[in-house]
């Protein structure tokens, strides 16, 4: 809003033209969503103690984590309302991607939301039914990859690209772009997810690839950046950069509270919401393959659920101590701390390589 209200006055200043940046709106957003979450977090953080919305604690999960029962929960909410804020202040609202995202974003807290709901209120951790929660994550998976397809404006908006093979683009049918639209949004959501097991293991990891899908969207919608580098250009794409920024910070705004021992638990309502945002943007500036390199622990976190269960049931033994796998490693005897901090490590060096394919093509 702030932006279309400085174009407005550019008529009487020139100066305000500056705003017209993407870069520095990137930065205001993401200033903005940071402030906004560490200014409501302690209020928030405190009604939801008040109306006793505490975290419903697995009876099978490690023991050290008994004591967190009744830790407030559903913290996502402030990332969802602090990305919002950030986005609305200072990207473009005129601007197509913007509205698909954040549609996406909300859509997947609503549903995480109803689930977290469900914990609270019949105080265990079963919550929404689990082909519940999939049927609505799927309507909501195949709307956003069907709006994509229809309404692309640009051949290279539904063609398929890969890192490292520089001539390779595949145009897409309708339904093999839907299909794999809806697989990203969807599987990087459950991923998220999953991996929202220990304080702060989830939320770091989305941050840097917010990140750097920040620079992937900016890139795309510059097509002199997008020819030089040889990734494909998406007209407007780079809009996105703003939500990612504000995502970026709501994020760090929400670890503030989230850190080791942990105040507020981020639920359901922001681990789905921020990874069905992190797999549309990755479908949006066709970087699938990238942000699946860059999101490499959620996609661990995923695979040790699936290799643990598909074991248990052909054979009856268990690969890992227990799954998600960052799990297996507090059984083995690490402390929460060190199993997060070295996560975060691998995760920033999984992004770092990501951003390398931008010029290794």
């Amino acid at each position: 809003m702030l932006y279309l209200l400085t174009q407005r006055l550019t008529v009487f200043y020139s100066g305000f033209n500056v705003f017209s940046y993407l870069t520095l709106r990137a930065i205001l957003a993401c200033m903005s969503s940071l402030l906004f979450a560490l200014l409501i977090g302690p209020s928030m953080i405190a009604r939801l103690s008040q109306y006793q919305i505490g975290q419903v604690v697995r009876d099978d999960g490690p023991k050290s984590h008994l004591p967190k029962a009744g830790t407030p929960t559903m913290g996502g909410a402030l990332i969802l309302v602090a990305v919002l804020f950030g986005t609305l202040m200072w990207a473009n609202v005129r601007d197509r991607f913007v509205w698909t995202v954040l549609g996406v974003t909300f859509a997947f807290g609503l549903i995480g939301f109803y689930d977290d709901y469900l914990k609270v209120a019949g105080k265990n951790s079963r919550g929404l039914i689990p082909r519940w929660k999939y049927l609505w994550q799927t309507v909501v998976g195949l709307c956003a990859a069907t709006v994509l397809y229809y309404t692309a404006q640009s051949p290279a908006e539904t063609t398929l690209f890969l890192p490292f093979v520089k001539r390779f683009a595949e145009p897409l049918s309708a339904v093999s772009f839907i299909v794999l639209g809806y697989l990203m949004i969807v599987g990087m959501s459950n991923a998220v997810n999953l991996t929202d097991g220990l304080d702060g293991l989830a939320i770091m990891p989305a941050v840097m690839v917010s990140a750097a899908l920040g620079v992937f969207a900016y890139a795309s919608g510059n097509a002199k950046f997008a020819e030089y580098l040889a990734i494909p250009a998406v007209p407007r794409a780079g809009e996105l950069l703003v939500f990612c920024a504000a995502l970026s910070g709501a994020g760090l705004g929400f670890l503030w509270f989230n850190t080791y021992p942990a105040q507020v638990f981020m639920g359901d309502v922001g681990a789905l919401a921020i990874g069905g945002a992190l797999g549309v943007v990755a479908v949006i500036v066709r970087q699938e393959v990238v942000a699946l390199v860059m999101g490499g622990i959620f996609v661990l976190e995923t695979a040790s659920v699936i290799l643990q269960v598909a074991s248990f049931k052909l054979t009856g033994k268990r690969i890992f101590r227990m799954a998600p796998i960052h799990h297996h490693f507090e059984l083995k005897g690490w402390a929460e701390p060190k199993v997060i901090v070295r996560f975060w490590i691998l995760s920033l060096l999984l992004v770092l390589l990501g951003l390398a394919t931008l010029k290794v093509r």
